[in-house]
């Protein structure tokens, strides 16, 4: 069996199975439908603290959480030690959950050209006062998301940096910034900060199947596994793969359509947490969609919609034609 409890801080988790913080993805609603087929952890999308800050707080993070989803982290993306503290606290009162992650790994260059995300590697005290500044103040554990750097000397020395100032876990994206989403996840170099640290280190890139989970987990050693792009408009991927750890085998094969009935899942949620007026649904009909026999026609009407109303309508209409 390879699917093992991962713990992080104070918190033991069932399992090692990771939902990873995405922009425009991991919202309420779909981290529960996440959750629903056995992610052990999810996270918000990224927060910027900057924003947080100058906004009104509470309509900036509306629907952030909710009961259901435990346990959950929150991925806040800063440069600066005090603002990312001020934040932190607040969201530490605010929600509790139960690890805030510092994102050190975002290449776009919206995030890098202000001085963060995985522009903070090539500054070595500043991440490791980023750090030593949430921990000493925060109750909640502290983790850090980093990229691979172009030396393995440099990235083994942020990683040590990041656990000296007392983080509770590190996850590894297995590409350079520069890499951005080509090339294949580096494997050897996420073993390779597993191997330097006594903390957690989970791994991240490329896991997109029953094999490719097995093969990381097996190469790199790592206590986890985040799953990111592969779960867009797929949360199903959670079940194959933690019923392949725990067992050995996969699935049956999958029912036809069940991607649509995923999507109705989660257009009920966003209902339900009053979500639905706050992202682009269209580019997530897309991914529901995407691969899907049949549903071409759909993706062109779906292209002609103006609002979720009517996508929602639409979506539902085509599973009731189905079924």
């Amino acid at each position: 069996m390879k699917l093992k409890k991962l713990k992080i801080g104070r918190t033991e988790l069932s399992g090692n199975l990771l939902l990873a913080p995405m922009a425009d993805v991991t919202n309420l609603a779909f981290r529960l439908l996440c959750r629903r087929y056995g992610a052990d952890l999810t996270y918000t999308e990224m927060i910027n603290v900057d924003a947080l800050l100058n906004e009104s707080r509470k309509s900036f993070i509306k629907g952030l959480s909710s009961e259901e989803d435990r346990p959950f982290g929150v991925q806040l993306v800063g440069g600066c030690p005090d603002k990312l503290k001020r934040a932190a606290l607040f969201i530490e009162e605010e929600y509790r959950p139960e690890i805030i992650d510092v994102n050190m790994g975002c290449p776009a260059r919206c995030i890098t050209g202000a001085g963060c995300g995985s522009a903070l590697l090539n500054s070595p005290e500043l991440v490791y006062s980023i750090i030593l500044e949430l921990t000493e103040s925060l109750d909640t554990p502290v983790s850090a998301k980093i990229r691979l750097l172009g030396r393995e000397e440099k990235t083994l020395e942020i990683a040590r940096l990041i656990e000296k100032a007392g983080a509770s876990a590190v996850t590894v994206h297995g590409r350079t910034a520069a890499q951005m989403y080509s090339g294949n996840s580096n494997l050897e170099g996420i073993r390779a900060v597993k191997n330097e640290l006594s903390i957690p280190v989970i791994a991240n890139g490329d896991v997109k199947d029953e094999e490719s989970a097995e093969r990381t987990l097996e190469l790199t050693g790592c206590d986890g596994l985040m799953i990111g792009r592969a779960a867009m408009g797929n949360p199903f991927i959670f079940k194959k793969i933690r019923h392949y750890l725990e067992t050995g085998e996969k699935l049956g094969a999958d029912k036809p359509f069940r991607q649509l009935e995923d999507f109705n899942s989660y257009i009920s949620l966003l209902e339900e947490h009053n979500l639905l007026s706050s992202i682009n649904l269209r580019m997530h009909a897309h991914w529901f969609t995407k691969g899907l026999r049949g549903s071409r026609h759909v993706r062109e009407k779906i292209n002609g919609l103006e609002d979720g109303k009517a996508i929602t309508e639409l979506i539902r209409s085509f599973c009731q034609e189905i079924y």
